[in-house]
């Protein structure tokens, strides 16, 4: 007999998890659950006439360490040849001065404006401690010395997650970061640095849009959208009813402090799902001038925006437009005088402010995690995604995680 499996949200990982099961062809029916009146999730763009990608939260590329995930991707979903490969080529805006990103490899453009300073950031880096640390602020310390985390990677993260760095868990941040050695900060100083991790180079549909990519995840799958679930009922024989439906599996990608609304959990959990964060994100796409950048990075207090994603870099044909982001609930007016430090930004197009963006990793989230999924073992409930497994998840992860939960159901 079939297994009868629900996913709840129709974003990336939902979609990719029901894709997959499709491809392998198990004895599996899968069904998508949206409660909006469209899929993609934070990934969907809003296209505009003149073929403008409009990413309303992040700038959402494809790319990825793990073979397998490239494989599903170019050979089930959406074929290689209909990607284009960009090369990232990212700058930050550092003390008045355009430098290259990563800082880390840049420090010789950081030379050309202050002396002290690049020297200062080397003699820290190589007397960095490099041991484990307890707090976010403390792990950019260890790792990268004490002037470089004070004059850039404490202060952009404070930025970026609107809270005190030393206030937050290091858990997620490894993977996150080029890593250099000793020997390539010295190849960096002597100008053959270059940034070695998989998003150095990434692949955007030759569509021009995001959309092409999540349409192709969606086709053929079993979906219902505008699925207003108010409850997930637990059956006496461990199955689960939706509706009129039952399933054996429940697969949730739903934001994780929501999961207590829809289904029965003790009080534990819902006490913990209360201790979860998370940030919105507001963003504006500008008409901007020609730049060769695909990304640039703020760290200073001159602008409320922390990056620039110049998004008409992202399609072939290239033209000048720019998105603005910046942390929490930010009035179209407030963004607006923002950019008036930055010569860049032209005219304001459009503007948006999400509904939850990125994940809060203080210091109360490894133990509310730890309790909310302790609280949902044993029960056919797979959590996964960024908002599900409560992570920050790139893209590429959202698929890996997809396919590692799915072979966990069938398997289980």
């Amino acid at each position: 007999m079939k297994q009868k499996i629900a996913v709840i949200g129709a974003g990336i990982s939902g979609l990719a998890f029901a894709k997959y099961a499709k491809v392998r062809g198990e004895s599996c029916d899968v069904k998508v659950f949206e409660k909006s009146n469209s899929i993609g999730g934070i990934a969907k763009v809003k296209d505009f006439n003149n073929k403008i990608p409009y990413h309303m939260i992040g700038g959402h590329c494809f790319n990825s360490k793990y073979p397998h995930v490239m494989d599903f991707v170019f050979d089930h979903v959406l074929p290689e040849n209909e990607w284009r490969k960009v090369n990232r080529q990212a700058s930050i805006l550092f003390k008045g001065n355009s430098i290259g990103y990563p800082i880390e490899y840049s420090i010789k453009d950081i030379f050309k404006f202050d002396e002290q300073l690049a020297l200062d950031i080397v003699k820290d880096f190589y007397s960095a401690s490099k041991e484990p640390a307890t707090n976010l602020a403390d792990w950019f310390k260890n790792n990268f010395g004490t002037t470089l985390a004070n004059e850039y990677f404490i202060p952009y993260n404070r930025k970026i997650w609107g809270t005190e760095p030393c206030d937050m868990t290091a858990d997620w941040v490894a993977d996150k970061l080029p890593m250099p050695n000793d020997m390539e900060i010295l190849k960096g100083l002597i100008g053959d640095g270059q940034d070695s991790m998989p998003h150095s180079s990434f692949y955007y549909p030759k569509s021009g849009t995001q959309n092409t990519f999540i349409a192709a995840l969606a086709e053929g799958l079993e979906m219902e959208l505008n699925a207003n679930i108010a409850e997930i009922i637990e059956n006496s024989d461990g199955t689960y009813r939706i509706g009129s439906n039952t399933f054996d599996h429940i697969v949730y990608t739903g934001p994780l402090d929501e999961v207590a609304q829809i289904l029965s959990v003790d009080q534990k959990v819902n006490e913990a799902t209360s201790k979860l964060k998370y940030n919105k994100v507001t963003t504006m796409i500008w008409k901007s001038k020609p730049t060769a950048d695909t990304w640039t990075y703020i760290p200073g207090t001159e602008s409320l925006f922390h990056r620039m994603i110049h998004i008409g870099n992202f399609i072939d044909s290239e033209q000048n437009y720019s998105i603005t982001e910046a942390v929490g609930e930010v009035t179209y007016n407030e963004m607006v005088e923002s950019a008036n430090n930055i010569e860049l930004l032209i005219e304001p197009i459009d503007y948006n402010v999400s509904e939850r963006a990125y994940v809060v990793f203080d210091q109360n989230v490894a133990e509310a995690k730890d309790t909310i999924f302790n609280g949902l073992s044993n029960r056919n409930i797979h959590l996964l995604g960024r908002f599900g497994e409560w992570e920050y998840y790139n893209m590429d992860i959202c698929i890996k995680r997809a396919i590692e939960v799915f072979d966990e159901v069938i398997k289980g």
